[in-house]
């Protein structure tokens, strides 16, 4: 049996891809009658509101034909930006070296919140330093993760 997401990203991701971007990343938000459907997209040029608009436009064709929520819910589509969300171990593995902030399903050694440097990707786990200890978060526990921006 196939997630909300799964099903979301089969249906999705040919039709980002489809139109020229890469499909970076979807988010589904259920919150009842104000649920988000969130497409993160991307492109070696960069993303513009136009781009954005664009694949909105396709994918709410799509989506009034497959239906697949249900509900009432609100479809945004945007770049990754600075703060860039991190979903699959290769995105994981592209950024070794960058600040990251994860957030857990549930707690690996009494935590949940983690803030730190990639160091690498290791089988199903991301490995993050945090000052002298480095913890392996394991792919599924990760809820929420975002490259935290360099101004230097």
């Amino acid at each position: 049996m196939t997630s909300k997401l799964e099903q979301l990203q089969d249906i999705l991701t040919p039709v980002v891809e489809a139109l020229g971007y890469q499909c970076w990343g979807i988010e589904y938000i259920s919150q009842g009658r104000h649920s988000v459907l969130r497409v993160y997209i991307d492109h070696e040029n960069g993303i513009l509101v136009e781009n954005c608009a664009t694949v909105s436009r396709q994918l709410s064709a799509v989506l009034d034909v497959e239906d697949p929520i249900s509900s009432e819910y609100t479809l945004e589509v945007s770049s990754p930006g600075l703060e860039r969300p991190l979903f699959t171990l290769e995105q994981f593995a592209a950024f070794v070296g960058d600040q990251v902030k994860i957030k857990l399903r549930s707690p690996v050694e009494g935590r949940r919140s983690f803030q730190g440097l990639i160091r690498s990707v290791e089988d199903q786990d991301v490995v993050v330093q945090m000052g002298e200890f480095e913890y392996l978060l394991p792919i599924d526990l990760i809820e929420k993760a975002n490259i935290l921006p360099n101004f230097e």
